[in-house]
């Protein structure tokens, strides 16, 4: 199931740097002038997990595959973006394709580095790009009600649904406010999921902050800012230093973990984005074990058995027993799946049984 994050954010944030740090790779370009990234960038990003690498340790496999987040590195939005100002009606369709975004916003000062409004203001630069992506938004909203007026004054039922769906998100959007604030049904969701509405994805907030204030964030005005932003939008802000992490990406392992003790960090910043990025969705993971192969497997939370196994291949579903489920901490604590199984800790599940977090399992099938 794949996971695709776009990183926004205004021009001269620190978007390509962070997003080269990320994938340890310098394939967008970082310079000090806006809409230097013109073309999307796209990196492929392991998710950090401990359970898998003790898998691995412990297994040995011959293969290993971990759950990997697509990262999209989209051009910088500015105000008028909504009506094509700086491209930005390419920048939106960008956007439009992701299924999560990832909001990076100024909390630095540096003379070196221009700043499109001529001024660090976290506030000011959220309050641009959520309008820009509400304006898009409500243009999009106005056209598709507009399409469907005459399939509803014919009664057709779904078109007239679809509207009304439609209808409580412009009142929003015409508020100024997200379609998220339109608080949907799940049915009202599917009925609009098509338009791919910006102000529908979820938002991860990244701060980024200077590098002597890595370890303490919340002593800046501006992170604080940030950070109440988010919490008046229920998301959650990360700080993460864009200088830091340019340097820890060019590093080899042991290098990085002396540079990190040196800084009084225990891991890269990002490698806790990666992870927040993973679960923003709602996603968690299962792990297959065996000697050909170590993976893990990402599904949505609520997942039952054999909609989890059609992640390995649809005949698995089709074809479900059931599956045997030993959890990661049994098998940490015995020492190997094995002698889990013997402490009598493995439980065999049916086709109701809804997947947790770290289940190590095993599927019976038959087609």
């Amino acid at each position: 199931m794949a996971l695709q994050c776009g990183i926004v954010g205004l021009p001269n944030v620190g978007k390509s740097t962070i997003f080269n740090a990320l994938t340890k790779s310098h394939g967008a370009e970082a310079a000090n002038y806006p809409f230097c990234t013109i073309d999307p960038n796209v990196g492929i990003v392991e998710v950090p997990d401990p359970r898998f690498d003790f898998l691995v340790e412990l297994v040995k496999p011959k293969n290993k595959v971990p759950v990997a987040v697509e990262f999209v590195d989209i051009a910088g939005l500015v105000a008028g973006a909504s009506k094509g100002e700086g491209l930005g009606n390419q920048f939106l369709s960008h956007i439009r394709k992701v299924n999560a975004i990832l909001h990076i916003v100024r909390c630095f000062d540096d003379e070196n580095i221009i700043h499109v409004n001529g001024k660090v203001d976290p506030k000011a630069d959220v309050e641009i790009i959520e309008l820009e992506l509400i304006l898009s938004d409500l243009e999009q909203v106005e056209k598709r009600i507009a399409n469907l007026a005459k399939k509803k004054k014919s009664g057709d039922k779904e078109a007239a649904a679809t509207t009304a769906a439609l209808e409580k998100i412009f009142e929003q959007l015409k508020d100024g406010k997200p379609a998220t604030a339109a608080h949907l049904s799940e049915d009202d969701l599917s009925l609009v999921r098509d338009l791919q509405l910006l102000t529908l994805k979820p938002v991860l907030f990244i701060g980024n902050v200077p590098e002597e204030n890595i370890t303490n964030p919340e002593t800046l005005a501006a992170f604080q800012e940030l950070q109440k932003l988010a919490a008046e939008r229920n998301a959650q802000v990360i700080p993460v230093s864009g200088k830091i992490e340019a340097e820890l990406s060019a590093l080899e392992p042991e290098e990085e973990k002396v540079f990190l003790s040196e800084m009084g960090l225990t891991e890269p910043g990002l490698n806790r984005v990666i992870r927040e990025a993973y679960s923003l969705l709602g996603y968690i993971t299962y792990f297959t074990a065996g000697e050909v192969e170590v993976r893990s497997w990402n599904i949505i939370k609520g997942t039952k058995a054999p909609q989890a196994a059609a992640e390995i291949h649809s005949d698995i579903e089709r074809g479900f027993i059931r599956a045997e489920v030993t959890a990661f901490e049994d098998v940490k604590k015995h020492g190997s799946i094995k002698a889990a199984q013997e402490a009598g800790r493995m439980r065999l599940e049916g086709k109701e049984y809804v997947v947790e977090d770290g289940d190590v399992m095993y599927f019976r099938f038959n087609v």
